[in-house]
């Protein structure tokens, strides 16, 4: 059962759509309380007909025939913040072999996840029955970026974090400095992953993309020795190979 939310924001100008799914049981059963996945680009996470090029997670068809004691909150992006929401600073030299000299962007990760942490969460905690100490996130792409910084900044939130072909190269230096110093032993799961083909079948960016998300999996593991990662031969950066991905999402469960 999917409901739509508009919650305004103080670190934004407009409010935001939450789309939020619940578990079959969630109005019959009142006694029983659930864990959060909040994952973004809540628009591709439901239904093809919402998605933007017309291809989703399918998690809605998916929650329908593979019942999970979870809630569901997908957060809606604007498409022109995207890449900066999702870069907590400005990109870095790393991301010049992937993009070139564009513009600088980036620096609104900050807000963002506060936005979630300070505004979305508490609706949801107040709204739902939640389980307030079992939260999880999931990104995908640059939502891996800020996936990883939702877990430095707030290990003690987001105890369960789940990654599909990250995108870390904007903002690669720091947040490799970051992984360093921060102490993730507050977090019980971690899974990424990334495809072989992400730009392209035996591309040079193919293989800078997974340099970049091995060397976070590498820092990531030497805090949190149970983290896992999977290498999908073929996969490319896509959602139709997004979608073969979905179990993964609640392997914290």
């Amino acid at each position: 059962m999917l409901e739509n939310h508009l919650i305004a924001s103080s670190f934004f100008h407009e409010p935001r759509q939450i789309r939020v799914w619940l578990p079959k049981d969630y109005k019959e059963n009142r006694g029983k309380r659930y864990p959060v996945l909040y994952i973004h680009d809540g628009h591709n996470v439901f239904r093809d007909e919402d998605a933007i090029g017309g291809v989703s997670l399918n998690l809605e068809a998916y929650l329908t025939n593979h019942p999970r004691d979870v809630i569901v909150a997908a957060i809606e992006q604007n498409p022109e913040e995207r890449t900066d929401e999702f870069c907590p600073w400005l990109n870095g030299k790393y991301s010049r072999r992937f993009l070139g000299d564009a513009p600088p962007f980036g620096g609104k990760g900050e807000a963002y996840l506060n936005y979630i942490v300070h505004e979305v969460k508490p609706f949801m905690d107040r709204h739902y029955r939640t389980l307030k100490n079992r939260t999880a996130m999931a990104g995908i792409s640059l939502g891996g970026l800020i996936t990883v910084f939702a877990a430095c900044r707030y290990p003690h939130v987001f105890k369960n974090i789940v990654l599909f072909s990250s995108a870390f190269y904007p903002n690669q230096e720091e947040l490799e400095a970051l992984l360093k110093e921060s102490d993730l032993s507050a977090v019980d799961t971690f899974y990424m992953d990334w495809g072989t083909k992400e730009a392209g079948d035996g591309t040079e960016m193919s293989e800078a993309f997974s340099v970049s998300n091995q060397a976070i999996y590498e820092l990531v593991k030497k805090k949190l020795p149970f983290a896992e990662a999977k290498v999908i031969e073929g996969g490319e950066h896509h959602y139709l190979f997004f979608r073969d991905r979905v179990r993964a999402l609640f392997s914290f469960l």
